[in-house]
């Protein structure tokens, strides 16, 4: 009996996922944290992406559509784009925002972040999604059909 092949999603719908958003985390406390907490953030986040890259070009099926290095490059872009750059950019300008109005040493910047994380991971990644289909996924190089 052949086994099961490996769940393609297994990084994005498990616990694991959460790794994603260290970022956004470490951007929310950054006034409040030391400098290396907020590239741990980074590290951490870099770190998943990389590894969910990886684990979608290895558990590709063999009738997949695309080939496992262009999987990989895709899953990198799209990872890079909805779970780090964007979103952490979002949650940067927030604070930055909320802490122009902030009493000093206030936590309300890091309050105002760590709320705004939760509503903006959909839309983000429903943007990402549709720019990668819009603009760069049709560039993507045909597969044989067989």
């Amino acid at each position: 009996m052949a086994s099961a092949p490996p769940d393609i999603d297994l990084l994005r719908t498990g616990l694991a996922r959460y790794l994603g958003y260290a970022n956004e985390l470490g951007e929310a406390f950054h006034p409040l944290a030391p400098g290396w907490c907020y590239n741990a953030s980074y590290a951490v986040a870099g770190t998943y992406v990389c590894a969910d890259a990886a684990w979608r070009a290895r558990a590709l099926p063999a009738d997949a559509p695309r080939s496992g290095a262009l999987e990989a490059a895709d899953t990198l872009l799209w990872q890079s784009l909805a779970s780090v750059a964007i979103p952490g950019a979002v949650i940067n300008r927030i604070v930055w925002a909320a802490g122009k109005f902030a009493p000093p040493a206030s936590r309300i910047p890091t309050i105002a972040g760590l709320c705004a994380i939760p509503l903006i991971i959909k839309p983000i990644d429903h943007g990402v999604d549709a720019a990668l289909d819009t603009f760069v996924r049709p560039l993507y190089p045909k597969q044989k059909e067989e």
